[in-house]
């Protein structure tokens, strides 16, 4: 019997948009760890295009070194997918700023091709021989805030949700915003928590200073 397609299969675990929730670190699901982490990156314009850029096209991953492998979705498997509506203070829904009709494949202003809900990719770090599959569960597009949330499949060493937000502050400051929860994902996967963890730790800073820095072709890092 062949196997079944990897954009087919379904997350390993049940709390889709668990990162979306303002209590994540206060009541995360029932038997997950949570994790909150936001960092200044830079000021202005040119930054916010680049950070937003960046990490609606698996910029964040790369530039900490994993290598990212996309699998092809089927235009019917992302046009099935459902991009939560944001609301502004007031109550009033907030229109996407990027994202087009379902399943259509939509670029930056640079002409690069941003993900999409649903899109599927596995993830590789450094020599490690094993590819880590993740599936892309929501988008955030917002004018103020985008980025986006990717949920664990199988094959990934931990269950769970991990989302990276790229965020502009009235004052021009660009904010990158992490929040995950996690858990092993069997017997032998607790025994090696602590590696985990550890390198969980070393990734989430890579991936906290993946947009800091001077920006390509400008002498400052804003």
């Amino acid at each position: 019997m062949a196997a079944t397609p990897l954009w087919q299969v379904p997350v390993t675990y049940g709390a889709i948009g668990g990162t979306r929730a303002t209590d994540l670190m206060t009541y995360p699901p029932r038997g997950y760890r949570p994790l909150e982490r936001r960092v200044r990156i830079g000021h202005g314009d040119a930054r916010w295009d680049f950070a937003w850029t960046e990490t609606m096209s698996w910029g964040i991953q790369r530039r900490s070194g994993l290598k990212v492998e996309l699998i092809p979705t089927p235009v019917e498997a992302t046009a099935a997918t459902y991009t939560p509506v944001a609301f502004d203070a007031a109550g009033e829904p907030v229109q996407a700023a990027v994202v087009g009709d379902a399943g259509e494949t939509v670029y930056a202003p640079s002409g690069t091709p941003l993900l999409r809900p649903g899109d599927t990719a596995r993830m590789r770090m450094g020599i490690w021989p094993f590819r880590i599959p993740a599936r892309v569960v929501y988008v955030v597009d917002e004018p103020d805030r985008r980025g986006f949330a990717y949920g664990t499949l199988p094959g990934h060493p931990e269950r769970g949700e991990e989302a990276f937000i790229v965020e502009r502050t009235s004052d021009g400051s660009v904010w990158l915003v992490i929040r995950a929860f996690s858990r092993p994902t069997g017997p032998l996967i607790w025994i090696g928590a602590p590696v985990a963890r550890l390198l969980q730790a070393i990734y989430t800073g890579r991936y906290l200073r993946a947009l800091a820095g001077p920006l390509p072709g400008a002498d400052t890092a804003d």
